[in-house]
């Protein structure tokens, strides 16, 4: 372990000697509705008495040459718009900085407005998000403790939003089930982007979203836009990076989760490229004696690229990837009943794979308008076997493969959406986005299953083993409205169609913004929105009494979610901001079962696995969700940052008994409070030492509690379904804190980055499930992960 740690320490202090002073920064500046580049807009860097600055050419570019080191704060301005200040934008001599940057036309023509770092930071890259959306930044990702730079894991910093489990990276966004979150890559829907994913989740334990690929992205968590559909909890809206137009550029970094790390940018005839590949680094972590929630070795990696190519009188093309793969093998002898994933009586084998394929189209019609098209094709597959040890440890013990899981999901995707410009106050979008998808399913399980054909081992049941196909088309119109420069009313109409079932849905979303003081902003937002169900659950399979296969829960409909919400957003100084929104969701047609029990969908998500035993669903369950949310923030400036979010919420369902529970989600608070700072070291104070650390807390989850004497009596878990979800597991508590250490070269363009990311500095054991032992027949307690070192060694020239 120790060696590990020192090897980008020396590599930090060899490469120190050889270690330019100054970099460069450009970019493009253009209209923030219709996108066009703003010709002879000014851009000044306000670090110097001088306020050196450059003018954008015909397309917009500008170039700022000898920025020092460090970070600085740049101006933009352009007659008839409302100029912007960029604070906080971090120079290192290993990469020039690019920055795009959009303007915003007045809607008078009184003096300039210039936007503070307060009124900006935060405010979504989409501009029709106008309420419960923020962006975030590759920064804020690197920089966060705790984060092992993943982008779910981030969003658990924000308001509303908790990541209950150490283990995978799912997010519960206002008490609503992880399966409710859709994630978008360059505006195309796609599966689940991450390491180890399984059919019908959204999460997993390692994120394959490499964050040195992203650009600024946007995260929503409630009443979303009219574009956005086909979920019910939140929207990541993510977009990859374009490479370096001018000058090639790599990047090498190393880290205990993220692994061995390749990258490299520069430029493509007239356009740019953008490629990286990772590699898993955590065997040799395990190895080392670094606690990862199983003595299982995962392996895994990633690819990621953006190619875009020179704008021309087609327009201007963009094509764009992403794919991952991961394996891991728990086998017996190496699991105990401590394991967060596996039952030490099994030997299991699982893998993943993913990849999506685009091609982005952007055609400027004229100077108000734009069309955008993406076609893209996605693949995934989830596959996984398991053996069980029966008799284990006498003469009798035999191995026999139980589950057999091989699932595939192909998808095509065409989105194509119209962006109009008619004035400085009013904007209008309307697009349609058509996904076919094929599947070709294979699970089957006999756990537990009885032995009806006499041959002494249980009999196999088939849960799925089919291929299919079809459809889900979506189409949306929505716009904004300024009726004056305090009152900005968005409006949008969304629907989409399941041609599987014939399923159908019409959303009306709107939201008002009152900017009734400077500084201060009122937010009031509504949004009805439907989400397809799960596939494993819709297609699931059984046989009916003359021994036919029937799908019981095809002709489900869409689970239907209404969304309301009011915000207020205050500038408490220079770069400080403070925030509240209060909310309340109802859940209907959620699937329940035919006949009286305390199951509910909304339930389901957070794990590896989907019931395979619900059949004869309704759409007859309900649930709500309300909360109060607050945020009181301090931007990086003067060295240092804060951040704290508090959220008090209770989410509760009806199953088909007709009794309101607590969901399997209802943490009841969550509590964030975050800090940074930064120490500039060395005689030109071109380098730099940081602190962060992250506190969490937040109450416990609500479970169903295991029926010991049952479980004895058949020698397999068995729950008490009489208490679903009645008893609670003790608050969840963590400490991160974490070191790091910035050189910039002063003659090479090179600059080097370590930290080590020490979280759970306590070692609290939080509690993760309490599982029946078939060994013991007895109920384990499972810890969640410990005390864990992270670390991360970058490189970039």
């Amino acid at each position: 372990m120790k060696r590990m740690l020192l090897l980008p320490i020396l590599l930090m202090v060899a490469l120190s000697p050889l270690v330019a002073q100054t970099q460069t920064v450009k970019g493009q500046i253009t209209d923030k509705q219709s996108e066009m580049p703003l010709i002879g807009a000014t851009i000044v860097w306000l670090g110097n008495a001088a306020n050196t600055g450059a003018v954008t050419d015909a397309d917009g570019y500008f170039v700022l040459e000898n920025i020092p080191v460090g970070r600085h704060e740049f101006q933009v301005s352009y007659i008839g718009y409302n100029s912007l200040t960029i604070p906080n934008v971090v120079v290192t001599a290993g990469k020039e900085v690019v920055l795009n940057l959009a303007l915003e036309e007045g809607i008078t023509k009184l003096d300039e407005v210039v936007v503070t770092a307060a009124a900006e930071k935060d405010k979504a890259q989409n501009d029709l998000a106008t309420i419960s959306a923020r962006q975030f930044s590759l920064e804020e990702v690197n920089r966060y403790s705790g984060g092992r730079s993943d982008v779910a894991r981030l969003a658990g910093n924000f308001a509303g939003v908790s990541t209950p489990d150490d283990s995978r990276n799912d997010i519960v966004i206002r008490g609503n089930s992880p399966t409710g979150v859709l994630w978008r890559i360059e505006g195309i829907p796609v599966p689940n982007p991450n390491h180890f994913a399984t059919f019908g989740t959204t999460g997993g334990p390692v994120s394959a979203l490499n964050p040195n690929m992203l650009r600024n992205s946007d995260f929503l968590t409630s009443a979303f836009p009219a574009e956005y559909g086909n979920a019910l909890a939140g929207v990541f809206d993510l977009g990859f990076r374009s490479g370096n137009r001018d000058n090639h550029e790599y990047t090498v970094q190393l880290g205990a989760v993220s692994g061995l790390e390749a990258m490299a940018e520069g430029p493509l005839g007239g356009g740019s490229y953008a490629v990286a590949a990772r590699y898993s680094f955590v065997g040799i972590a395990k190895d080392a004696g670094l606690p990862i929630g199983t003595n299982a070795t995962p392996d895994y990696q990633d690819v990621a690229f953006k190619l875009d190519f020179a704008n021309g009188k087609a327009g201007k093309f963009t094509l764009f990837g992403i794919g991952g793969l991961s394996d891991i093998a728990f086998l017996h002898d190496e699991i105990d009943e401590t394991d967060l994933f596996a039952a030490p009586n099994e030997d299991a084998y699982a893998k993943s794979r993913f990849g999506v394929i685009g091609l982005r189209h952007n055609l400027v019609l004229d100077e108000t308008a734009y069309l955008r098209t993406v076609v893209a094709a996605s693949t995934s597959q989830n596959a996984f076997d398991s053996d069980e040890y029966f008799d284990q440890g006498t003469d009798a013990e035999k191995l026999l493969r139980i589950t057999t899981v091989d699932n595939k999901e192909h998808r095509l995707s065409l989105s194509s959406y119209l962006n109009k410009k008619f004035s400085a106050r009013f904007t209008g979008r309307a697009g349609i986005l058509a996904e076919g998808y094929a599947y070709d399913l294979d699970t089957q399980d006999r756990d537990n299953a009885p032995d009806l054909n006499g041959d002494g081992e249980p009999d196999w049941r088939t849960i799925y083993q089919f291929s299919d196909q079809t459809t889900l088309l979506q189409a949306f119109a929505q716009t904004q409205y300024k009726i004056s420069p305090e009152w900005t009313l968005n409006t949008g109409l969304h629907a989409q169609y399941l041609a599987l079932n014939e399923t159908v849905a019409l959303e009306p979303r709107v939201a008002l913004n009152w900017g009734f003081k400077p500084g201060s902003t009122l937010n009031i937002g509504y949004g009805m929105h439907h989400q397809v169900q799960p596939l494993p659950l819709l297609l699931l399979e059984s046989e009916d009494a003359a021994g036919n296969v029937v799908r019981t829960n095809f002709d489900l409909d869409f689970t239907r979610s209404h969304h309301f919400v009011v915000g207020y957003d205050v500038k408490l100084g220079n770069n400080w901001r403070g925030k509240a929104e209060v909310y309340y969701q109802s859940v209907e047609n959620a699937p329940v079962e035919s006949t009286p029990s305390s199951f509910s969908i909304l339930n389901v998500g957070a794990d590896f696995v989907f019931p395979d035993d619900k059949f004869n669903l309704v759409n007859e369950g309900t649930g709500n969700n309300y909360g109060v949310e607050l945020t009181l923030e301090k931007f990086f400036s003067k060295g240092y940052y804060t951040l704290i979010t508090a959220s008090v919420y209770d989410s509760k369902y009806k199953g088909s008994d007709g009794i309101e529970r607590s969901t399997a989600f209802n943490n009841g608070y969550v509590l964030n409070a975050l800090a940074g700072k930064e120490f500039k070291i060395g005689k030109e104070k071109r380098h730099a030492l940081t602190f962060d650390t992250k506190l969490t807390t937040a109450g416990g989850r609500y479970y169903t509690p295991v029926d010991l004497a049952l479980s004895q009596q058949y020698g397999t878990e068995i729950l008490d379904e009489t208490k679903a979800f009645s008893e609670q597991f003790d608050p969840y508590f963590r400490w991160d804190v974490k070191f790091g250490v910035q050189l910039n070269s002063k003659k090479r363009k090179l600059s080097q980055q370590f930290y080590l990311d020490i979280q759970n500095v306590t070692n609290n054991k939080n509690i993760f499930a309490r599982r029946y032992n078939e060994q013991t027949n007895q109920v384990n307690e499972v810890y969640q992960i410990g005390f864990f070192p992270d670390f991360m060694y970058r490189l970039q020239f």
